[in-house]
């Protein structure tokens, strides 16, 4: 079967509602369609979760990204592979109890899955190596907020400003800090009103003011400012008649148990909600992130969802436009989250993607059993409609609403009773597929899925899949050192101290040298002019020689994060006595615009064949991110070129099939005719003969040359008839060929794309000596935590 083909989803094969027959047409699905979003609607045993599961397979053999949020535990099923589909692999995963109810050991049963899925995959013309190749097209993440079952997920650590890209449109972050309110207030239990909520207009005028000046706060601090809030009036009334102290004092209260509760300890724990980080590696790999949350209680999913697609929302106005699609953002059972009256924390954000994310490449997967509980005039935003078998008169009707709803916004047709037939002939596993992009409904029987479909997972289980992830390491105590006073410096010699953090015991001070600079960049043949903030900590060394430039590390903080006032009390280690020397700082001055000279580059990452250039504070990381995405879009371009170029000689190849085929049927009908007047002609004389007639006389003689003559127009027309179903074969031939050339060229391009992926040359833009200018050369005090034994632990890194 050809369905390895460039920026299509294999989901399955026609299907013929009248015979109940899978067909021999492919159903494959354009990736670009999804840029309009789709909606998966079918009851249990739909085969809906299947269907699901092979669209994200095939986004990840494409090297799209997704995020998955899964309220049931059934889609880290995505991780149950193999490529052997031996029973080996199939044992650990069964589930034992659906084994002793068909009255099978586990490893009989292990058995049978195994051979289930080998004939299963067949089937569908696929097999253990395509297992492999989407086992090894994305990296799999299962990820638990709230629990360490999983990969687990940092929410409560900090409420993040916005992205720019979020951040210049008022209304979004409006949108925003209410869904953000109103999902920490229903996870303590108070279910707010936007408007009329006193809870819920101060949080939101605590998140909005610092928000506004670009800070972060952490869930203590928003405890601290709603028992000491930044303003003096709420509207036009003083604060403490808005709301006194006394009662603020309950909503910290509420707030501090959930943040003391041990059970809530798990979501300060993990990874942050940073999408770019989610949806791709270190290397720049695509990532299928599944987010399980079934272990939540409906208040933590809500409080969790509605962050999430915040984050989403807010990652995907800072890309850049695009035609192609760059990732994918999948909600299983959506029941509860987007519902056609009330307003959830999480429908603003979810409404605002639906509306907005096509542009910038992202495209919203939703599915539910339940059509009635979604608002369909947000999902008539949505292109495509997958539909399986439906429970009710009313679901009927709901989503045919929601079809009319969709094709009025994309100004296509819609025939409501034709429509009403094909559902009402639905069956298990077969889907109506609606599509705005297409001309008319199709019908199709679902591809079967490469991943095992077990059912929901345990939380062991999930463990045991992401147990290689987790890893951690402990840093080693600083060294031992002895306390002196703080020593007198000449006036001359600048002096900083970097903030200490909380720590446990006394207060320690080790000398550093700390130096700033500023480098700048120019390169007229890259287009680059770029000036980079330089700050430096160097440890001292001996008397000979004291300060090494080498050993010298990055210093964490801003300059304007320094402080330039000593602490009152703390203890102080040994200086060099060149450190107290004014005259050492110009020579080290010297010294470290030289190092910056000979160590300091700006390196570039550049793909030559597709003009594309690492901006400036661009990791290759990100780079390679970027350059993925473009070389899709590169690909999807030349790839529509092809189409363009092939689609006039398919075309023409077609029609003179078309009309060899009806020449073929009046050849045919021809040779039919005189095989009939042959035989009449030919049996008319025998019976002449049998009756009798047995002179030779002129007619006779002149009736059998007349048959022998139709007998042998009779032959030339089925000469006439061969040679025209050679020529038939031979145009079929030639479109056969014309269709492997366009394959061919289509896999070239991919081919010569997926290879620029890994032909990142790197770019070293060396900085000129008159471009390097020292700020500050300057003795930096860092903190240590002095324990009672003399050991030292850093308190500032």
């Amino acid at each position: 079967m050809d369905f390895e083909k460039l920026g299509v989803f294999y989901l399955g094969r026609s299907y013929d509602i009248e015979t109940q027959q899978s067909g021999e047409n492919l159903t494959l699905y354009d990736s670009r369609d999804l840029l309009t979003h789709a909606v998966c609607v079918g009851m249990t045993g739909s085969g809906k979760t299947g269907l699901c599961v092979a669209l994200i397979e095939e986004a990840a053999i494409d090297g799209i990204p997704a995020i998955v949020i899964d309220p049931k535990g059934d889609l880290a099923n995505l991780l149950l592979t193999f490529p052997g589909l031996s029973q080996e692999e199939f044992l650990p995963w069964v589930n034992e109890e659906e084994a002793r109810r068909k009255g099978l050991s586990a490893s009989d049963f292990a058995a049978k899955q195994a051979e289930l899925w080998r004939n299963g995959l067949a089937k569908w013309g696929q097999d253990g190596e395509r297992v492999r190749m989407l086992k090894e097209a994305a990296d799999w993440a299962i990820y638990t907020p709230g629990s360490s079952a999983g990969l687990p997920v940092s929410v409560l650590r900090s409420f993040a400003p916005p992205s720019p890209g979020v951040a210049g449109d008022a209304e979004l972050v409006r949108e925003r800090i209410s869904a953000t309110v109103s999902a920490l207030l229903g996870l303590v239990g108070v279910q707010a009103d936007p408007v009329q909520s006193r809870e819920h207009i101060l949080l939101a005028e605590i998140l909005g003011r610092a928000w506004s000046q670009g800070q972060e706060l952490d869930l203590a601090g928003i405890i601290r400012q709603v028992q000491s809030p930044p303003v003096e009036r709420i509207g036009v009334l003083e604060l403490e008649t808005f709301y006194p102290a006394k009662e603020r004092f309950g909503l910290a209260m509420l707030l501090n148990n959930l943040l003391a509760s041990p059970e809530f300890s798990a979501w300060t724990e993990g990874e942050s909600l940073d999408l770019n980080n989610l949806l791709y590696t270190e290397e720049g790999k695509p990532r299928v992130a599944i987010f399980s949350i079934a272990h939540l209680s409906d208040s933590q999913r809500m409080f969790f969802v509605s962050l999430l697609l915040n984050e989403t929302l807010s990652w995907t106005r800072a890309q850049s436009g695009t035609t192609s699609l760059r990732a994918i953002v999948y909600m299983d059972e959506i029941f509860g989250y987007f519902p056609p009256v009330a307003n959830p924390p999480s429908k603003a954000p979810l409404l605002t993607l639906l509306k907005q994310a096509r542009a910038f490449g992202v495209g919203i997967v939703l599915a539910t059993q339940n059509p009635v509980d979604l608002d369909y005039r947000g999902l008539a935003n949505a292109g495509t409609w997958f539909l399986g078998r439906l429970q009710t008169e009313r679901d009927k009707a709901r989503v045919l609403e929601g079809l009319e709803g969709a094709a009025a916004s994309a100004g296509s047709r819609f025939n409501r009773q034709r429509m009403e037939k094909l559902l009402a002939a639905l069956g298990s596993r077969v889907f109506l597929l609606n599509n705005v992009h297409e001309d008319a409904p199709e019908t199709f029987q679902t591809r079967w899925v490469m991943s095992y479909l077990r059912g929901p997972l345990t939380r062991p289980q999930i463990q045991e899949l992401m147990a290689d992830r987790k890893t951690g390491a402990a840093k080693p105590a600083a060294p031992s050192a002895q306390a002196a006073p703080r020593p007198s410096l000449a006036p001359g010699i600048p002096q900083v101290w970097l903030p200490a953090r909380a720590g446990a015991g006394t207060l320690f001070y080790q000398p550093m040298l700390l130096a700033s600079a500023e480098v700048r960049f120019e390169d007229t043949k890259l287009g680059v002019d770029h000036a980079r903030r330089i700050l430096r900590l160097a440890p001292f060394g001996g008397d000979l020689a004291p300060v090494n430039w080498d050993a010298s590390q990055a210093c964490p903080l801003d300059f304007e994060e320094l402080e330039k006032e000593a602490p009152e009390t703390a203890g102080y280690g040994r200086l060099p006595s060149a450190a107290a020397d004014a005259r050492s700082y110009k020579t080290w001055e010297k010294d470290f615009a030289s190092w910056l000279y000979a160590n300091e580059r700006l390196e570039l990452s550049r793909v030559k064949e597709l003009n594309l250039t690492s901006q400036t504070d661009e990791s290759l990381r990100d780079f390679r991110i970027r350059l993925r995405q473009a070389a899709h879009e590169e690909r999807d371009r030349r790839v529509e070129e092809l189409r363009k170029k092939y689609a006039p000689k398919l075309a023409a190849q077609e029609e003179w099939i078309r009309k060899a085929e009806q020449k073929l049927e009046r050849e045919q009908e021809q040779a039919k005719q005189q095989k009939l007047q042959a035989v009449i002609s030919v049996g008319a004389n025998l019976l002449s003969a049998f009756l009798g007639r047995k002179k030779l006389s002129a007619t006779n003689l002149g009736r059998a040359t007349t048959a022998a003559r139709t007998v042998g127009r009779a032959h030339r027309e089925s000469q006439d008839v061969d040679r025209a179903e050679e020529n038939i074969e031979a145009l079929r031939e030639k479109l056969a060929e014309l269709d492997s050339e366009f394959k061919a060229e289509s896999e070239a391009v991919a081919t010569e794309m997926e290879a620029l992926l890994e032909q990142v040359e790197i770019k070293s833009v060396r900085p000129k000596k008159t471009n390097i200018s020292v700020k500050l050369v300057a003795l930096a005090w860092t903190p240590h935590w002095r324990d009672e034994a003399g050991n030292l632990t850093p308190g500032w890194e």
